[in-house]
């Protein structure tokens, strides 16, 4: 019985020598140490380790799968080593390490590399290029390289960080980087400037970078319609004329253009302005024809209103219209005189008091402090009424571009100090207040008539009852009073019953 025990474990123990030769026990997987990332041209170090496995031990650097880089072996149970790689371009991949010892084979883990290529040759590249765009167009800025990798982008306008903090200062640009780009839907003049870009890379502390150059952005103002007018001057015995033409808003260079009754006359260009002049013959009292000018630039034209040029001499009897202004406590304050021409083209005015001139503002100072002139001396302001500016003022005119002309002079209009004067919206509140108590004390009339009118109904009907039943009481003292008789319709028949 014993034998045959021992012949049934024979095949067990022949197959544990089987096994015991061919691999022996399984080993613990292997740990691989290694950088995820390198520059290129750099040297970096594996370490492949293998605790607990006996000597002698093999250890392979293999990549993406079987491809053998390195073999290191290891006769004094020092259970690691270390593979030193200079990084090229096929360096990048998936490493593990193999690791045989005692007959027995473990595999470690993946570490995957990439390859860093340093960034050179920073630039700075626009849509559209030249940066030069009008307001409102869509400007892409990008920061391309000539070499580099794995990069990351930081962008400055006018030398100051563009972030996408809401704190930032240039948040209000609305600024936002997407990747290597700068996109601005709608520019505006604020994104006029100076614009650079920094790409770099980081792998852990170690960092390198390259920036570009600064590139510089316009941005353009649409124009404005141009406005025209015209001025005269005389020049001995001849006059002459000149007209501006003028845009209040745009970019230049811009080109002006002149034309007479529908006839170019000249034209200019602006290459720092927006404003044109050009001369032309003018005689006062004729109608010299109709004028307009035209801008033009590279994305517009726009043309004026029409002008008559036409001078009309001062002429006709000028008015003096006087408002006076008040404070709250409705005392005179100020007074506003103005002086009302029905002819005249260029006019210059002049204003006296009492006879004495008051000079005007291109004449010199008035030798009164409240006096004020606007509106080319059209408008006389007396600032502050005092017993000195009490008196006749009158306003005169003459044509502006000729010193020797006439003067047409208005009838005197007297100013003077008022100690108490009403304003128009305290007489109405007067008015509205005496009205409102006429109307209380007219109702309260009414209704007292009519109350005193029923009390007296009542009390004459009380006294109609009154005597009415005193002559009752005397007829019936002398006389039989016999009631009505019931008509007909009250009295009923009843059938008599049969005995």
């Amino acid at each position: 019985m014993k034998n045959k025990q021992e012949l049934c474990l024979l095949p067990v123990l022949v197959v544990a020598c089987l096994v015991s030769k061919m691999g022996g026990s399984p080993l613990s997987s292997p740990i691989l140490i290694g950088p995820d990332k390198a520059y290129l041209n750099s040297k970096v170090v594996f370490q492949c380790r293998s605790p607990g496995s006996p000597p002698p031990i093999t250890y392979e650097l293999l990549k993406d799968g079987n491809h053998l880089v390195a073999t290191s072996n290891d006769l004094q149970d020092d259970q690691s080593a270390t593979f030193s790689l200079k990084i090229s371009v096929t360096s990048e991949g998936s490493y593990h390490c193999r690791v045989t010892a005692g007959g027995n084979t473990g595999l470690s883990g993946t570490v995957l590399l990439q390859v860093v290529i340093p960034v050179s040759g920073t630039m700075v590249t626009s849509d559209p290029n030249p940066p030069i765009l009008y307001e409102g167009s869509r400007l892409v800025l990008s920061c391309d390289v000539t070499r580099g990798s794995h990069l990351s982008y930081t962008w400055f306008y006018n030398r100051q960080e563009v972030t996408s903090s809401p704190t930032s200062p240039l948040t209000p640009l609305l600024l936002w980087p997407v990747g290597n780009t700068l996109v601005v839907e709608r520019v505006t003049a604020k994104h006029a400037g100076n614009y650079s870009c920094m790409a770099g890379t980081r792998i852990k502390t170690n960092s390198r970078f390259s920036s570009s150059g600064e590139v510089t952005v316009r941005v353009k103002a649409y124009l404005s319609v141009p406005q025209i007018s015209f001025t005269i001057s005389k020049e001995g015995s001849s006059y002459r004329g000149n007209v501006t033409c003028r845009s209040s808003r745009g970019t230049p260079p811009v080109t002006f253009y002149l034309f007479l009754d529908d006839k170019e006359m000249g034209s200019d260009v602006a290459m720092e302005s927006l404003v044109a002049w050009f001369p032309v013959a003018i005689v006062p009292g004729r109608d010299m024809g109709v004028v307009q000018c035209r801008v033009e630039s590279d994305a517009q034209r726009l043309t004026s209103k029409p002008l008559t040029l036409e001078v009309v001499p001062v002429g006709g009897s000028p008015k003096v219209d006087v408002e006076y202004l008040y404070r709250a406590d409705s005392k005179m304050a100020a007074a506003r005189l103005q002086c009302l021409l029905s002819l005249g083209t260029f006019p210059f005015f002049s204003w006296s008091l009492n006879g004495s001139i008051l000079l005007h503002p291109s004449e010199g100072v008035s030798s009164h402090p409240s006096h004020a002139l606007a509106d080319e001396g059209r408008t006389l302001l007396l600032t502050e009424i005092t017993l000195e500016d009490t008196g006749y003022y009158r306003c005169r005119a003459r044509n502006s571009y000729d010193v020797t002309s006439a003067w047409v002079e208005s009838e005197p209009v007297l100013v003077q100090v008022t100690e108490v004067s009403m304003t128009t919206l305290e007489v109405i509140a007067i008015v509205f207040c005496c009205f409102l108590m006429l109307t209380l004390a007219g109702g309260v009339a009414c209704v007292m008539r009519m109350l005193n009118r029923q009390r007296g109904i009542v009390a004459s009907s009380e006294q109609r009852g009154r005597e009415r039943a005193a002559n009752e009481r005397r007829f019936s003292e002398h006389f039989c009073i016999i009631p009505d008789p019931l008509p007909l319709t009250d009295i009923t028949t009843r059938p008599l019953r049969s005995q």
